[in-house]
């Protein structure tokens, strides 16, 4: 575990992007049994999720944010001294996509740019390095885009991921702050790495003309090598076993109260696993806001995507102090504690 804690930076705006195609879970029973589709709605919580045209990338969707936040915040471009992106689908193997959305964005040549990929945790992450690098002389404000389009890479017939997985693009400004202050908690398990994985692609096992077919598999799924596998039952038991002692442990470090959190941010993996920690944690269910029912799964931006649609509307200067959690593949997970007093949260943006 690495325990990071920071007293100068602060989130400053976030933004959100999905795409307008909507696909209902309801239109499953085309493809499942009545029984498959009433469970993945009602215990799953999962009603629709966005899908992007064949043509579009995270970095579009994250550009989109990205431009809609400067705006409204009428920020100086050429005031962000870093960009990073984080994504497991970048636009290009080689190079990478930060220093093409740095010009996309008309941000200075002077601008430091970073990729990242990391699944379900990589929120958490890739903020804990947004805080790192703004904390330092030179440095004042991070842009960070955190997008995914997990719709190019989940075979419509495979029954356990197809239900989940939505698309969306964020964008986070941070900077330097005082008064501020925030803890990180950031873990891994490689042991597990197995359990959500595409096995080609990489330069491990290259894309060849056998392993981009799919075939049938486990219950009868339908999936490609270089479509995403997930061993849901594995997940599903590593995560209810992490994610309340990883809270437990981030308000000790913090020494803070858990009753004095305004908001619990998760992974919007599943209905059933949220209200799992709820209870387990003995939370108020209030502060527990959820998205995954219209936007589905959307991997790494689900904790900002869900302060866009979820949060919006909640003043500016009303206290909240939030919790978020991510976690998923690697297998990797994280804990922040955090403020969003005077954080300038954009109205959620199609494309």
């Amino acid at each position: 575990m690495a325990n990071i804690s920071f007293n100068n930076v602060k989130i400053v705006g976030i933004s959100a992007c999905v795409p307008k195609n909507i696909s209902y879970n309801s239109d499953l029973l085309n493809e499942y049994p009545k029984e498959e589709v009433d469970k993945i709605i009602n215990n799953i919580g999962i009603k629709e999720k966005r899908f992007v045209d064949s043509d579009v990338t995270a970095s579009d969707l994250c550009f989109k944010a990205a431009e809609q936040l400067l705006d409204e915040m009428n920020i100086d471009r050429s005031s962000i001294d870093m960009l990073i992106f984080l994504s497991q689908l970048p636009d290009y193997r080689i190079p990478a996509t930060s220093p093409n959305l740095q010009d996309r964005l008309g941000l200075s040549k002077n601008t430091a740019c970073l990729d990242i990929s990391l699944a379900c945790s990589g929120y958490v992450y890739a903020l804990s390095t947004a805080f790192a690098y703004a904390s330092q002389n030179g440095i004042n404000k991070v842009l960070l885009l955190v997008g995914e389009t997990f719709s190019k890479i989940v075979s419509k017939k495979d029954r356990v991921n197809a239900p989940l997985y939505g698309d969306a693009g964020t964008a986070t400004l941070i900077e330097k702050s005082e008064n501020s202050e925030s803890f990180f908690s950031l873990y891994s398990d490689g042991s597990g790495f197995k359990s959500i994985i595409i096995e080609a692609g990489g330069s491990r096992c290259p894309t060849n003309s056998t392993n981009t077919i799919p075939v049938e598999r486990e219950d009868g799924n339908y999936r490609s090598d270089s479509q995403v596998y997930m061993d849901g039952l594995e997940v599903f038991n590593f995560t209810l076993k992490v994610v309340p002692k990883s809270i437990n442990d981030i308000i000790s470090y913090s020494k803070r109260d858990i009753k004095n959190i305004d908001y619990f941010l998760f992974h919007q993996a599943n209905k059933f696993m949220i209200d799992f920690f709820v209870k387990k944690l003995k939370i108020d269910s209030e502060k527990v806001p959820i998205s995954l029912d219209t936007f589905g799964n959307v991997s790494s931006p689900t904790i900002p995507l869900t302060i866009v649609t979820r949060l919006n509307k909640v003043s500016k200067n009303e206290k909240r102090q939030i919790l978020m959690s991510g976690f998923g593949a690697g297998l990797s997970w994280g804990t922040s504690i955090l403020d969003l007093n005077d954080c300038h949260i954009c109205n959620l943006i199609e494309y």
